[in-house]
């Protein structure tokens, strides 16, 4: 969007300031002179505000941010709802409620006892109760969501926000910065600009004053949303790489060692060695299995106190006297049961 013009400010009065008499001197710097009892602010030094603010916003929304609209006053609460809606943020025109930013995780109970009872009114539940009870519940809702509609799909804590006077809204101005949460206000000359991130220096009275502004910053809150969607990068649907394929597939079934050593190149894959090397490796490894389990196995103490070996050991004596027992045999005879042994020693 083109930038605001020094004729639509002074066509929206945001030039003008409160009188003399309620001044705040620590807004001096953006004053621009007196007349009939009224500071006049100084629009170029708006302008400049601006367009800082306008890039902070748009910025902040194309990372991922969300910025909280801020007004409650009756001039600026049907704006702050209009243009927030325009832009998909969240926003609060009601009374700030004391802990909306502080205490979030309470006042979202709240917001998803709103969602299951309008969830139930939607059912057709509320017809199954009786005319009491359900209009009990109609005006808890009512209440809710004047309250708390804002804010009903704002998930966490806001990552910016933006106020309509900070005077009036000193509550949340606290939790902000408490929060150290950054803020774009609208500062008149009755108030103090030292908690504010982003001052704007302008009229926070005027209806047109209030809806250029905030219709600009809503502006830039789009351009921060075509932003995101343009430079986002598009994750879902897209197809791994042969080399991510193969690396997901090797943490699937080898070892932690062996995917550090793979990682820093000890071990030599089939295409940077020889055939005959591969043959030899495997012939070797082949040869030195059983010997690596027996020896890998650890002997254990029986109940008696003597030590006998486990698993791998037993395994390994055992094929070594079948092969004792093949070659001492006579080639053609056929292998002798032990049930059959038994019995010609019995008949002796």
């Amino acid at each position: 969007m083109a930038a605001i013009t020094m004729k639509a400010l002074l066509e929206t009065g945001v030039h003008f300031g409160h009188r003399t008499r309620r001044w705040n001197p620590k807004m001096k710097p953006y004053i621009f002179t007196e007349r009939n009892g009224i500071h006049i602010i100084d629009l170029q030094q708006t302008m400049e505000a601006l367009d800082e603010a306008y890039a902070a916003v748009r910025d902040t929304v194309a990372r991922g941010g969300i910025l909280l609209f801020v007004g409650t006053k009756r001039q600026a609460k049907d704006t702050i709802a209009e243009q927030a809606q325009r832009c998909e943020m969240p926003y609060v025109n009601e009374r700030w409620l004391g802990g909306t930013l502080t205490n979030w995780r309470t006042i979202r109970q709240r917001i998803d006892q709103l969602i299951e009872l309008e969830a139930r009114r939607d059912r057709g539940e509320f017809d199954r109760l009786t005319k009491k009870e359900a209009l009990r519940l109609a005006r808890k809702i009512e209440k809710l969501n004047r309250r708390l509609g804002g804010i009903k799909h704002m998930e966490r804590l806001p990552d910016m926000l933006y106020i309509v006077d900070v005077r009036r809204e000193a509550t949340a101005v606290r939790e902000a910065n408490s929060l150290g949460i950054p803020i774009v206000a609208l500062v008149d000359t009755n108030c103090d600009p030292d908690p504010i991130d982003y001052v704007i220096p302008s009229n926070d009275d005027a209806i047109r004053a209030i809806k250029l502004l905030t219709t600009y910053i809503a502006d830039a809150v789009l351009e921060g949303l075509a932003m995101r969607k343009e430079f986002a990068p598009e994750l879902v649907g897209e197809e791994m790489a042969p080399e991510q394929a193969y690396a997901a597939e090797d943490e699937l079934y080898l070892g932690e060692a062996t995917l550090a050593k793979l990682r820093e190149g000890v071990l030599a894959f089939e295409e940077e060695i020889g055939g005959e090397e591969v043959l030899e490796l495997a012939v070797t490894f082949e040869e030195e299995a059983p010997i690596a389990a027996a020896e890998a196995d650890v002997v254990a103490p029986n109940d008696e106190g003597e030590s006998v070996a486990v698993a791998g050991v037993e395994l390994a004596e055992e094929s070594k006297a079948e092969e004792v027992e093949e070659e001492t045999a006579p080639a053609g005879a056929e292998p002798i049961l032990a049930d059959e042994t038994k019995e010609e020693a019995s008949q002796e």
